[in-house]
């Protein structure tokens, strides 16, 4: 009878906890990331608190109790329970699960207000720089991250090849002229920003067919956990020969962009035929993906487009205009980025439809210089990676006085939201985590104690090795020096060989803004625990890259001895210092290749799952090699994109910037230097390759001696 009596209640609580279940995509994003809940998690609805999100979090009987105001905000709260009780994360550089049978104790309540009603994530640039080659099983990982770290508005690009291909045959296109204006899909991003056009294409209907069924899964998922989809507006972008297809056309030619590439045209957004694509552009959205979409990107002039004179109030009111005829009450969202949004423009905008992303918060106050964009609402916040090239960067303690100040500014109440805005993810966790945890604080926290619970919940205990290294990392590598800086210092190994590699990419820095040895001998402090964490991935995964950066830091030294000696006409100096320099490189690579994360086998993977069942399968590869190179286009020796996306990655070092480096050695032995176009023909023709680098893994104790060797 006892027993029947404790099965009855067992099903009785079963049966409550599924009928308290008001956010089921919850339950089922805890289901995917952390089965060990299974049966454990109860969440309820309540209601928002003076218009801001909130969760409560609560244990009883070996259940945890969620509620929340929204979708978003229990996600967050489910988050916030399995970093800060249970010690786990996931992450886009490894993660850090393991089962539990006992439920830590949540005591007392705990409940969290956002301070802002926006979390907001993605660059245009990320789309390419990381996702380029995202499948299904890819952005559903993806999305339960930003779920969990609250993100309730990310931009959505995916899928628009297909509008504008559907687009321009309406206007009277051919099927081959509509696809060489839409771009591979390593360079979308570009063309939606009005910087290129058909570049890494064509692209075949497949491949767009396949990204717009992408999208779709990508736009359900993102109602269904609370995430608003920022999409692709028509803000007057248009192929820069449309005048030769309809002569009434008043195209505004934008020039060239960086590279040399040629920019897409602006159609006059104040004339009749401005209105009339714009309708045919949003019904082919709204065929492909619906009307239930709130928010819409892009912007005309960005990065030195032409106005020639129009009257810019004038363009901005006649794009709202047909955004909200088509799409009523939606909000326009602008890039914060150098001086855009203008103010001519910010002039002929509905306010209450209107977002602005402040970009570069890591390095500008825009937000503050422009007073609040005109009390236009804005969320703050930053790049910090260009390029997803890697390196160790993130002005850590200027996030949280920055959001703080302009929260307590007179523009404070513009202030609707925190976000992350990098050109790659795929780098630095602890910055993205620290900006979206900023929403959640209605008090500066302190740097230190937040870093402490970051240790905690990254590699699943506390060590106090880790968080003293941690705290000298925050005053070393992640500092926030008074520094102009876009992104990372860069990795001599990585550049193209010459006398004067500076920068490695054409607006990067080499300069290294923090005291290098300090850091080094926190690198030292950290690897001391690497016993008790010999089977964490996210232990092990950092571990690497600090290893990685110290050891490109050595390289400077050794590459100032090799321009030394190549000055003064030493060959033998040259040739030892040379053997020096490369032997460098590759033992680089050989740490690099034991940890997935820093591989371009990862990356030549995701691009051959991609193009698995396309007609263009060859061309994905080419894209995702010319990317990390040349970038484009391939009839301008001199462009300056050239390495700007480059990876300190297994297998990019041991093949081109080895083949590089060995190339510009060799000669300077034999008293020349090697011309740039070399080079260039070099990067081509590894690009045009098939190579798939798988990595070659060392065992541990030869690891332990590279480890030793690294922080000799």
């Amino acid at each position: 009878m006892k027993s029947l009596l404790t099965g009855l209640v067992f099903v009785l609580n079963l049966c409550q906890i599924c009928l308290a279940q008001d956010f089921k995509s919850v339950n089922n994003l805890a289901q995917r990331q952390f089965p060990w809940l299974a049966g454990k998690l109860v969440l309820k609805s309540i209601p928002k608190e003076k218009d801001a999100d909130v969760f409560t979090l609560e244990t009883r009987n070996n259940q945890l109790y969620i509620s929340a105001s929204s979708a978003s905000a229990a996600s967050r709260g489910l988050d916030w329970y399995v970093k800060h009780y249970a010690h786990q994360s996931i992450s886009h550089f490894g993660n850090n699960i393991r089962n539990i049978n006992r439920l830590p104790v949540v005591s007392p309540l705990l409940k969290k207000t956002s301070l802002v009603p926006y979390r907001y994530a993605l660059n245009y640039c990320t789309i390419n720089y990381s996702f380029s080659f995202y499948t299904w099983e890819d952005w559903e990982k993806e999305l339960d991250w930003m779920a969990l770290n609250g993100v309730n508005i990310m931009l959505a690009p995916v899928g628009t090849e297909l509008v504008w291909y559907n687009t321009l045959l309406k206007l009277g296109y051919t099927d081959a002229d509509a696809k060489a204006f839409i771009p591979g899909p390593a360079f979308t991003a570009w063309w939606l920003m009005g910087n290129l056009e058909g570049w890494g294409g064509p692209v075949s209907m497949d491949m767009m067919k396949q990204q717009a069924e992408l999208q779709r899964k990508i736009l359900k998922r993102m109602k269904e956990l609370g995430i608003e989809p920022v999409l692709q507006g028509f803000y007057g972008m248009v192929p820069h020969d449309l005048k030769n297809k309809i002569n009434e056309a008043k195209v505004i030619e934008q020039g060239k962009w960086a590279g040399g590439f040629q920019r897409p045209g602006i159609l006059d957004p104040t004339t009749k035929l401005f209105s009339k694509i714009a309708d045919t552009y949003y019904a082919e959205m709204k065929n492909l993906y619906g009307e239930d979409i709130h928010y819409f990107g892009g912007e005309p002039f960005h990065e030195g487009g032409k106005t020639n004179g129009l009257d810019l109030r004038n363009v901005a009111e006649s794009i709202q205009t047909s955004m909200q005829k088509n799409y009523p009450n939606s909000t326009w969202v602008l890039q914060g980025w150098q001086q855009n949004p203008s103010d001519g423009l910010l002039a002929g905008l509905k306010k209450e439809n209107t977002l602005i992303i402040e970009l570069f918060g890591e390095n500008t106050a825009n937000w503050e210089n422009r007073k609040g964009y005109g009390e236009t609402s804005f969320i703050w916040s930053n790049v910090s990676n260009f390029g997803e090239k890697n390196g160790l960067y993130g002005k850590l303690q200027r996030f949280l006085d920055e959001v703080f100040r302009a929260k307590e500014s007179t523009y404070g109440a513009s202030l609707k939201g925190v976000g992350i805005i990098p050109e790659g993810i795929f780098n630095n966790p602890v910055a993205y985590d620290l900006m979206l945890d900023i929403a959640w604080y209605n008090e500066k926290p302190a740097l230190d104690q937040w870093l402490t619970e970051y240790t905690k919940y990254r590699y699943g205990k506390e060590n106090q090795d880790v968080i003293r290294a941690w705290k000298e990392f925050a005053q070393t590598i992640y500092s926030s020096p008074d520094v102009y800086q876009e992104g990372p210092s860069e990795s001599i190994y990585c550049a193209r060989p010459s006398l004067n590699v500076n920068p490695v990419s054409s607006w990067g820095t080499r300069k290294r803004n923090y005291d290098q040895n300090r850091f080094k001998e926190a690198v030292k402090v950290f690897v001391k625990a690497d016993a008790d964490f010999k089977n964490s991935e996210t232990y092990q995964t950092d571990k690497t890259d600090f290893l990685r950066q110290v050891w490109a830091n050595k390289g400077d030294l050794v590459y100032d001895e090799l321009v030394k000696a190549i000055n003064a006409k030493k060959t033998e100096e040259i040739r030892i210092s040379g053997n020096q320099f490369l032997e460098m490189i590759s033992t680089q690579n050989i740490l690099l290749g034991n940890n997935i994360h820093f591989t371009l086998n990862r990356w030549l993977k995701e691009a051959e799952r991609f193009g698995r069942k396309l007609p263009d399968a060859q061309n994905v590869m080419f894209n995702a090699k010319s990317q990390l190179t040349y970038w484009g286009p391939d009839n301008n020796p001199k462009t300056d994109l050239r390495d700007y996306a480059h990876k300190e990655w297994n297998g990019l070092l041991s093949s081109l910037y080895y083949n590089r480096w060995k190339v510009f050695i060799e000669e300077a032995q034999a008293g020349a230097i090697t011309a740039p176009e070399v080079f260039y023909n070099m990067e081509v023709e590894w690009s045009k390759g098939k190579e798939m680098y798988v990595p070659q893994k060392i065992n541990t104790s030869q690891m332990k001696l590279l480890q030793e060797k690294i922080l000799k």
